[in-house]
């Protein structure tokens, strides 16, 4: 049997340095699809469907897709999940489709699913059709009850800096990272894509039945945009940190639902956009 892709893959390069010219090995971040499958329904009229397909860093994918599935309003909790496998067979390729099986009685609104396209940032959709949509997902305004020192969070994209393994190998993947109150680092997840390094945070907060994650702050290595304040929400994560800047719509997201937004964290300071109260 095939493994399980690795997250690297070491390539010959011609290195051009300082006039001199090099054959050398170098480190590349995989990238790979993964087909998301969800099956709902009762035993005797179960029905499976293909929701999405993303180019991911193999690498806890159950993780990413519980987060996807908690991203999209389809689960809120580890026990709506029933399973989550690969499908392998000889119509796809080993381990880059993964099924999740919903508990029988737990159904979604497969139509809004696929009209659902407020998560592109090349969409066209209107900012106000966009936060009626992250609304009718199943979003509600965040509690104001969490408080967080400011000066804890110019150090924690340091923090994240220092648990990235692959990318300090290829230098080529983003991260996202779960941290609480006092700065202690809960999970850490590395990927091609911004917004699969956050569903696989909180996928795997899911699966470990730590959600609402209400006492946590997320932070991100790239910039904060509409889509991964929406991931937040859902988790119902009180405080987003981006070592980049939020676009525009992140931040009237981010404002109607009652989160606190930081973009520019770096070590010297960072700025707040909105939710400035929850910093002490």
């Amino acid at each position: 049997m095939i493994g399980k892709a690795s997250p690297t893959r070491i390539v010959r390069v011609t290195r051009h340095r300082g006039g001199l010219i090099q054959r050398e090995k170098d480190s590349l971040s995989v990238e790979e699809p993964l087909e998301i499958r969800v099956a709902w329904g009762d035993l005797e009229t179960r029905t499976v469907e293909a929701l999405a397909v993303t180019m991911r860093t193999p690498g806890e994918d159950f993780d990413l897709v519980a987060g996807f599935l908690l991203g999209e309003g389809i689960v809120n909790s580890a026990d709506e999940l029933e399973e989550l496998t690969y499908c392998r067979g000889q119509e796809t390729q080993e381990y880059n489709v993964v099924e999740a099986r919903l508990r029988p009685g737990i159904s979604f609104d497969l139509e809004r699913l696929r009209r659902n396209v407020f998560t592109s940032s090349s969409c066209g959709v209107c900012g106000k059709v966009s936060l009626e949509a992250v609304a009718f997902s199943g979003c509600t305004n965040l509690e104001d009850e969490f408080r967080v020192e400011g000066q804890l969070l110019p150090g924690l994209p340091d923090t994240l800096l220092e648990g990235q393994g692959v990318f300090a190998r290829t230098g080529g993947l983003h991260a996202a990272g779960l941290f609480g109150a006092n700065g202690e680092l809960y999970a850490l997840r590395e990927d091609v894509g911004r917004h699969n390094a956050v569903d696989k945070v909180l996928g795997r907060t899911l699966l470990d039945r730590k959600l609402p994650a209400d006492d946590r702050i997320l932070v991100v290595s790239g910039r904060a945009s509409f889509e991964l304040v929406q991931k937040a929400l859902m988790a119902r994560v009180p405080v987003l940190v981006a070592v980049g800047a939020p676009s525009s719509l992140a931040v009237d997201l981010s404002e109607e639902f009652g989160q606190t937004l930081v973009g520019f964290a770096r070590s010297d300071g960072f700025n707040v956009y909105c939710g400035h109260t929850r910093l002490i």
